[in-house]
């Protein structure tokens, strides 16, 4: 009796075992989140999609959670059959707010950076790119897919330069070199960038935006400067995706990034700014996975 018993338990456990490994979990932006230490900074990061299937790491950007990237494009991705880990960068999200590093005056800051005076910064993209790596070490990944938006495509840049062998390939979408040669930002993006601090936090909170992180995270950006000589060691396999529209980094900037990574790939989309819209998401999308794919 004993051993028809143990026989049985093998077999529910096997299924059991195999089911687990057979199906994946939806994404939602108010999904749970886990947070974990960071060399001393707490980090928030989630997880949808089967637990073997190749793993894609998505990095957001300035001031923004890892809410922003939406439920169509992580889902798409996990119906693919991807594993996708998405995580909140240091003072966004559930990851750790960091006033106690103070307030940079981000005006003087961008004097110094005009002026080519070196000054420091609370963290650094190298700090945030290190923050990324951890949640793969925390999830025992040992390489993945690097995916990242706006300064997230900056910090995923950082990520491939400085570990290629934990990068599968990149994606860098909206991003920059930060050349100093490249057009600046227009008028417009400037004027809303000075109006940030005067937001209703608990609104903007609930789409995914973090103000109180922006002196901090564009000081991050500025003390990097032209990251051309970084982006030029690039070896992993490369897609750079950019909006015709985008005029807080306009489309010079994504052409440039590919200028600089020998065999990247870059596609332009129209209808696209300095955002994912709704109507061209599924391309995009598209893209991504073909991509993917062929690597």
């Amino acid at each position: 009796m004993s051993l028809i018993f143990n026989s049985m338990k093998k077999i529910i456990l096997f299924f059991i075992t195999l089911f687990s490994l057979s199906t994946y979990s939806e994404y939602a932006v108010d999904q749970e989140t886990i947070n974990f230490d960071s060399n001393g900074v707490s980090i928030a990061y989630t997880v949808a999609g089967e637990e073997n299937a190749t793993p894609v790491l998505m990095v957001m950007g300035l001031m923004a959670s890892h809410r922003l990237w939406g439920e169509y494009l992580v889902n798409g991705l996990v119906d693919a059959g991807y594993k996708v880990i998405l995580f909140d960068n240091r003072d966004t999200g559930d990851s750790e707010n960091l006033d106690r590093l103070g307030k940079p005056n981000i005006y003087w800051k961008f004097a110094l950076s005009y002026m080519g005076i070196g000054f420091s910064a609370p963290y650094t993209l190298e700090d945030m790119a290190d923050d990324g790596i951890r949640v793969l070490d925390e999830l025992n990944i040992d390489n993945a897919h690097i995916v990242g938006a706006s300064m997230g495509g900056m910090i995923a840049q950082t990520m491939a330069s400085s570990y290629p062998e934990r990068t599968k390939s990149l994606v860098s979408i909206m991003s920059t070199s930060g050349a100093k040669h490249l057009p600046e930002m227009s008028q417009q993006n400037q004027s809303n960038f000075s109006g940030v601090r005067d937001l209703d936090l608990d609104q903007v909170h609930a789409y995914g935006f973090y103000p109180e992180a922006m002196g901090r995270q564009m000081t991050a950006i500025l003390q990097a400067g032209d990251r051309s000589d970084q982006i030029k060691t690039i070896a992993v396999p490369t897609l750079i995706q950019h909006g015709i529209d985008d005029t807080l980094l306009p489309v010079e900037h994504g052409k440039h990034t590919a200028e600089l990574i020998p065999g990247s790939e870059i596609i332009i989309y129209d209808g696209m700014g300095h955002n994912l819209p709704d109507e061209v998401v599924p391309t995009v999308l598209s893209d991504m996975l073909s991509f993917f794919a062929g690597v």
